[in-house]
């Protein structure tokens, strides 16, 4: 933009400039000519009183006396014939003057001034004189020269006066930019400083009033998902001392660690809500242990359905750029999938593997398999909120990674879910889809 602003303004001052600068350069041509005429006419008419009174030599001594003093070529042709001065052809505006008409004429060496001078007594004499090419166009260059560069310099002037302006427009309008792209990073608190023309101010002002906006939507959201939240701890106390007065001291055990889970969830759910920020520091795991750990607790619940577990887990550590409680949020929701969506007895592997820089999780059954209008948040075949495998995707995005669902060689579901390595605290979040 910046570029094209200063070329705009450069076309038009050589526009404006040339529509300036031609007519005066021909004008100062004009007049450099008819200043060079009106001297050679005057030089000519100084010799009239002389031709028209005296005798031949005087005619003679006064015309070479002038031809000295003014350089200038001058003939004399008197009404006998004879030529005085500088020996020069009759011309025919030599014969026009011969009968009593003064005039100027354009030949290919010049200008010719012709008098014709009456009161002889033998007839009418003419004077002629030459004024040169050379002399009609002297000084004309030079003046060409300074206009041209009066006129560059105009030019220069001017992309120098709209390359501030458009510092000015750009500067603002990046400004914008940089603030948009940092709202979009999730960093709300970024505001951009009101500048340039009035119209780009008022943009100014509308971004940082959204960005407030955005703020305190978000902040009344997180509020009621962490009071939601607040609100199962209740019915969680309430589980605890059932699981607790139970006799049989493994399955207490069992439903008091499901319990211990789910609160931990719950609180994890209340602290994002309430406590994140664009600027959290950076979080990382190991992903062995933790799919380990939740492939161990599904275990228990496959063996009472009677599903086969196949685990193929690479030896550890595997960090990823996740938080504990969401990659076992993400790994819960694949491995819930598979016993909300399958029948019993339906068996599942679970592998995990370095693939590229990045952990491979993958996930497969022997089921009826995932129809691809699933994958959106929100949407679902059975009874569920349809929340799970978004929560993974999620998930996978904030690492840096992606999820991807197949159909497997048998007709089941095949989830992969790519996690990225820890980022450095100056590497930006990527950006997660709603």
């Amino acid at each position: 933009m910046r570029g094209r602003l200063a070329l705009l303004a450069a076309a038009v001052g050589v526009l404006v400039l040339t529509a300036f600068l031609v007519p005066l350069a021909l004008l100062i041509r004009d007049v450099t000519a008819d200043r060079a005429t009106v001297r050679a006419t005057a030089d000519a008419q100084s010799l009239v009183p002389v031709v028209g009174t005296a005798d031949t030599e005087t005619v003679r001594l006064t015309v070479e006396q002038l031809v000295v003093d003014s350089r200038r070529s001058v003939s004399i042709f008197l009404p006998d014939g004879t030529v005085l001065g500088a020996a020069a052809p009759r011309t025919p505006a030599v014969d026009l003057a011969a009968q009593g008409q003064s005039l100027t004429a354009e030949f290919d060496g010049g200008r010719e001034v012709v008098i014709a001078v009456q009161g002889r007594q033998d007839g009418t004499g003419v004077i002629r004189t030459v004024v040169p090419a050379a002399e009609l166009t002297r000084g004309v260059d030079r003046a060409w020269l300074v206009l041209a560069l009066l006129g560059l310099l105009l030019v220069l002037i001017g992309l120098a006066v709209a390359d501030r302006l458009a510092r000015s427009l750009v500067r603002a309008i990046t400004d914008l930019s940089t603030v948009s792209h940092r709202l979009a990073n999730a960093e709300l608190d970024a505001r951009v400083v009101p500048a340039g023309p009035p119209e780009l101010r008022e943009v100014a002002g509308a971004l940082n009033h959204l960005a407030g906006r955005i703020q305190v939507l978000l902040r009344e959201e997180r509020e009621q998902v962490a009071d939601l939240s607040h609100r199962l701890r209740t019915p969680l106390t309430a589980l605890r001392l059932e699981a607790e007065s139970l006799r049989d001291p493994g399955d207490a055990s069992r439903v008091t660690a499901a319990v211990d889970g789910l609160e931990r969830a719950v609180t994890g759910v209340i602290r994002q809500a309430r406590w994140r920020t664009p600027t959290a520091e950076v979080a990382a795991s190991d992903a062995a242990a933790i799919v380990g750990e939740r492939v161990e607790f599904w275990s228990v619940l496959a063996e009472d359905t009677g599903r086969a577990v196949t685990l193929d887990l690479a030896e550890g550590p595997l960090p990823v750029g996740l938080p504990a409680d969401e990659v076992e949020a993400a790994v819960d929701a694949l491995l819930g999938n598979v016993f909300a969506h399958t029948p019993d007895e339906t068996p599942f592997a679970v592998s995990l593997a370095p693939h590229g820089g990045q952990v491979l999780l993958t996930v497969a059954d022997e089921g009826p398999g995932i129809p691809a209008d699933t994958v959106g948040r929100g949407a679902s075949h059975g009874n569920s909120t349809g929340l799970g495998l978004d929560i993974a995707r999620r998930a996978a995005q904030a690492s840096g990674g992606a999820m991807e669902i197949r159909n497997g060689p048998t007709g089941g579901a095949r989830i992969l879910l790519r996690l990225g390595p820890p980022r450095s605290p100056d590497t930006p979040n990527p950006p997660v889809a709603a």
